[in-house]
């Protein structure tokens, strides 16, 4: 296997249209995942993870069982109008979290019936979310994986809670593998590709999706 260094410059030189968006629980390498594609394809554009760009306008977001409808309920508009900024198919971004995101984030809240976030709050998020993929070509999906264990990430801002992260992660596994909330088109929406792994196999695998997509 060849270093992580020479793999971008390998697939630097290709050049790949396409609206993805990554998609999953959190401190599972997402955030590291989307700087590696736009290291590998400066033509990209990176949307920034909504919940960075939200507290950057002075937006105090809480998570966990502290998340309310205004906390989940901005940051999926946020990133639904960020979202349909790219209704061009020729777009060529990344984005950092989809819309699905906070349907899942939210049904983890209403779980727990901590805040005013409950079930009916969740399903109101559905339309505007499913509505929302059109403009995306590509959802992919980073699940918690036997496979690749990932340690859990102190980055000083999201809560240290593995079973937080894993509550959350088994929300997302139901929506995209058993269709829970049917909020995935069934017709004219993204593709689904779950990845895990190494940085450059992941990569890879991303690599061959695209072009499969393309053909």
């Amino acid at each position: 296997m060849f270093p992580f260094n020479q793999f971008v410059i390998f697939v630097v030189h290709q050049f790949i249209d396409m609206r993805i968006a990554v998609s999953g629980s959190h401190s599972l390498g997402k955030s590291t995942f989307v700087k590696d594609w736009i290291a590998a394809h400066p033509s990209y554009k990176r949307e920034e993870e909504p919940y960075r760009s939200l507290a950057g306008q002075g937006y105090d977001i809480r998570f966990r069982q502290e998340s309310n409808r205004l906390h989940n309920g901005i940051q999926l508009f946020y990133s639904i109008s960020r979202v349909n900024a790219y209704a061009e198919s020729t777009s060529n971004v990344i984005f950092d979290r989809s819309p699905v995101d906070y349907i899942a984030y939210s049904q983890y809240t209403a779980d727990h019936a901590t805040t005013d976030i409950d079930d009916e709050f969740v399903k109101m998020m559905v339309q505007s979310a499913r509505d929302s993929l059109a403009n995306l070509d590509l959802i992919v999906f980073i699940p918690i994986s036997e496979q690749w264990p990932i340690e859990m990430e102190d980055d000083g801002i999201r809560p240290i809670d593995i079973a937080y992260r894993d509550e959350v992660d088994a929300v997302f596994k139901q929506i995209y593998r058993d269709q829970r909330f049917d909020v995935m088109p069934r017709t004219g929406g993204p593709a689904l590709l779950e990845l895990w792994g190494p940085r450059e196999e992941r990569l890879q695998r991303l690599e061959a999706a695209v072009s499969s997509h393309q053909t």
